[in-house]
């Protein structure tokens, strides 16, 4: 059996165990079960600084030092990604505007919940360059491994002949010593995802859920709409990839990224695939999935189109288009500003609410199936960043022909 398969049928096992065993048992579960996929999350989370390293110096290795090839592939990058974030958050609209979350909701007695202030996007700008490499690898911040692995790649290829093959041979060989980990960790996916499902079917359940079935209707409509009309829209006229086998190679970090609610977990797997699947160039996934896994967050932008709109119905407040514009705005440039930092959905509610001045006491009714809804916002993520890098790779191996 394919191994997407078998994590679907995981995926489903895990739901309707979950119902079946409820809050009641949810103790025996989380002292004896949600520690496998913690385990499992543990085995993939241990490979996202090496293959990311590994790889990114690769890549740059292999530009042979051409700055202009990688200004040039990193705007095209940063350009795509910026698109696709705006485009997420009209369709956020669109869906919302259809199925009309919130409407007639009780809000009595919610309270906001307490969100992290986002940084500003000159303190992203500060954070992205490492005081010490090692201290960011420990603790798995992506933005400034890539900054510093760029560095590592652009000096060696500054270095004499034999040197420079010496270290390239080295990383190339590591970057597949990664690759193979990665693929003995993932024949396990399937109990690791029934193992991290399960909790939270177990502690959600109906109850919670059904009140505000609306809203993840509406962000999983739109999720959906976005991985096909826009993704596959992508890979195929631009990316020149077909959407069966995009989706096809995309599947299993799609899954692993709705499981684990990480796009950083999933990355070493859409990188592998990504390569082997979809026959992409090292030197454009190594670049292209590790900023996308930082800054592109389509699926967050669309989940605050809806959410926007649901805090507006259930306030009573009417958006104007204008309200709609400054939404779509702020949260596109909030995609870069929250790059990386925990719990990034709430933040930039946060600022998008404040924005167009709705009262911050929403978020409460967000904040209760935030779980739920950061399944699906985490899968379109990752499967945006598949379909730019197809786009890139593409455009790369025309203007090198």
């Amino acid at each position: 059996m394919n191994l997407s398969v078998q994590i679907l049928v995981a995926l489903i096992l895990s739901v309707c165990a979950g119902l079946v065993i409820g809050p009641e048992g949810l103790p025996f579960v989380n002292k004896w079960i949600a520690p496998i996929g913690t385990i499992f999350i543990n085995f993939i989370k241990m490979m996202i600084v090496p293959v990311v390293t590994c790889s990114l110096i690769v890549g740059v290795t292999n530009l042979g030092g051409d700055s202009k090839k990688l200004g040039r592939i990193s705007a095209k990058t940063i350009c795509l990604y910026l698109i696709t974030t705006a485009i997420a958050i009209v369709l956020g609209f669109a869906v919302a505007g259809i199925i009309q979350p919130g409407v007639g909701l009780d809000i009595a007695g919610k309270v906001a919940p307490k969100v992290k202030e986002a940084p500003t996007f000159m303190q992203v700008l500060v954070d992205m360059v490492p005081t010490n490499p090692i201290d960011a690898m420990a603790k798995g911040r992506i933005l400034p491994v890539i900054i510093f692995a760029l560095l590592v790649g652009i000096g060696i290829t500054q270095l004499d002949e034999k040197r420079s093959r010496f270290l390239m041979d080295l990383y190339d060989a590591g970057a597949e010593v990664c690759y193979k980990i990665i693929a003995m960790v993932m024949k396990f996916a399937p109990l690791g995802v029934f193992a991290l499902l399960l909790p939270v079917v177990c502690k959600n359940g109906p109850k919670v859920l059904l009140p505000l079935l609306s809203v993840i209707l509406a962000v999983a409509i739109g999720c959906a709409l976005q991985c096909i009309l826009v993704y596959s829209t992508l890979a195929s006229t631009m990316g020149g990839v077909n959407p069966v086998k995009f989706f096809r190679g995309m599947s299993e970090a799609m899954m692993l990224a709705f499981t684990t609610c990480s796009s950083a977990a999933a990355l070493p797997v859409n990188m592998k695939n990504c390569q082997e699947k979809l026959g992409l160039s090292r030197e454009v996934t190594s670049f292209v999935l590790p900023l996308g896994c930082t800054i592109n967050m389509d699926g967050t932008a669309l989940y605050m189109g809806v959410c926007s709109l649901f805090v507006a119905n259930a306030f009573g407040v009417n958006l104007t288009t204008s309200d709609m514009i400054m939404i779509v705005f702020t949260g596109t440039l909030a995609s870069i500003g929250t790059a990386g930092v925990p719990g990034a959905g709430l933040i930039m509610l946060a600022m998008v609410l404040q924005a167009v001045q709705l009262p911050m006491e929403g978020l409460a009714l967000v904040a209760g199936i935030d779980r739920v809804l950061d399944m699906f916002r985490t899968c379109v993520n990752i499967t945006g960043d598949g379909a730019v890098c197809c786009v890139v790779d593409k455009t790369e191996r025309k203007h090198a022909a």
